[in-house]
């Protein structure tokens, strides 16, 4: 709707689109009248200044013209008849030029007027023939679209009809191997792109008394396990009188998920169609079992993506705290190392100091017992040669041997 403020009353009033379009026409058409109007009148004062601008250059040349004959005639009155006569001829001659370049002069002008008026009229047709130009085209491209929707409408009519055709006339079964089959065609589209270190195929191990649908594994170029998931995919007819429920697949998926040794557990699921819960896109139950999610069909390839990615940087996070703990396993082993060689000196020095305990306890007993006190101080001075010996040949070297981690921090230290 438009507003319209009337020039002489102020009184505003409302019209729809269509009479506002034809009151803009109408003003469109009054102004191009009247610019017409206004450029043929222009036009029509050209050509009568032109017309008196030419008579009056005529009538001056005439004049001109006359004078100078008169005064001719005058001159030569003196002068033969004959030679009268040929000058009288030769003005005649200049007069017919005169006339004829005057008929010349009203015949251009009477061709540019023409041309002007036919110009503008041309103009003013072509601007009537592109104004209906437009209005047919913006007429055939309503029809157009309005033909477009209704085939499309009646398309998505035959294929919902289709549909329930095809849901009532399937079973059960086949009806859960129609989405399986949705679900893997999908996936295939993507495999030779996206997942070509992937594996996706049906779960057909039924040892356990139990099996999923779907198992979708990823390795990376070293065969290390990036992700796993178990895939279950439910659906039922509109027709089936007892209607199933998501979470009383739950259990079992999250049973085979462990039993196939899966990281993730996704119900693909079309049962409770009109939940808006399950019907909002990826919903996460791991509040009821770990690592589980439940998602429609649409959404098949965005959980394998969203995991994938959150697996990759997890990769990342497994890669840096496996050499943090490979860096404590060397400091570990290093500590190991320092306390066997300071149980090995302790017992060296045990065995040292209990043998002269000994050997001061026979002297004190018996000088009879000498050579045999003797013995024991020199096994005991050997011992002590070999816990020394062990000592000095203790160095940073052999500790660090074997332990990269310690070596770079000693060296380090030394640096420092």
């Amino acid at each position: 709707m438009k507003d319209i403020i009337c020039p002489h009353c102020q009184k505003t009033f409302r019209v729809d689109e269509a009479g506002f379009a034809d009151i803009l026409k109408q003003v469109r058409d009054d102004q191009f009248e009247k610019d017409l109007h206004d450029r043929l009148v222009i036009a029509e004062n050209e050509k009568t200044n032109a017309v008196r601008l030419a008579e009056a250059n005529l009538k001056n040349s005439m004049q001109e013209d006359i004078a100078r004959k008169d005064s001719l005639i005058a001159e030569l009155k003196a002068k033969n008849e004959r030679d009268l006569a040929e000058q009288l001829a030769k003005k005649e001659s200049q007069i017919a030029e005169m006339k004829a370049k005057i008929d010349s002069w009203e015949l251009e002008k009477k061709l540019a007027v023409t041309e002007a008026r036919n110009s503008v009229e041309k103009e003013r047709d072509d601007y009537k023939n592109k104004l209906q130009t437009k209005e047919q085209e913006m007429v055939l491209r309503e029809v157009s679209i309005k033909e477009k929707y209704e085939v499309e409408l009646k398309s998505k009519d035959e294929m919902i009809e289709r549909y329930k055709d095809m849901k009532l006339k399937l079973s059960t079964k086949m009806i859960g191997e129609t989405l399986e089959l949705h679900c893997e065609n999908e996936f295939n589209k993507l495999r030779s792109t996206a997942f070509q270190q992937a594996y996706f195929e049906k779960d057909n191990d039924s040892k356990s008394g139990s099996k999923g649908d779907y198992i979708y594994r990823e390795t990376d170029e070293a065969g290390n396990e990036i992700i796993s998931i178990m895939f279950e995919m439910k659906n039922e007819s509109d027709e089936t009188a007892t209607k199933k429920k998501n979470e009383d697949f739950l259990r079992e998926l999250d049973k085979d998920r462990t039993q196939k040794k899966c990281e993730y557990a996704v119900l693909v699921s079309l049962l409770e169609a009109d939940s808006e819960y399950y019907n909002m896109g990826i919903v996460d139950v791991s509040h009821r079992y770990p690592k589980m999610y439940v998602v429609r069909p649409q959404f098949f390839i965005q959980i394998i993506t969203l995991l994938r990615n959150a697996a990759m940087k997890s990769m990342q996070y497994k890669a840096e705290l496996a050499l943090i703990r490979n860096q404590n396993v060397d400091i570990t082993n290093f500590e190991e190392k320092i306390d066997a060689f300071k149980d090995g000196f302790a017992k060296n020095y045990e065995l040292a100091s209990r043998k002269f305990n000994t050997a001061i306890e026979e002297i004190d007993k018996t000088i009879s017992h000498l050579e045999k006190t003797k013995a024991a101080l020199l096994s005991s001075e050997n011992q002590l040669r070999l816990a020394n010996n062990k000592a000095e040949d203790l160095t940073i070297k052999k500790l660090t041997h074997g332990n990269p981690t310690m070596k770079a921090k000693f060296d380090a230290l030394g640096d420092e």
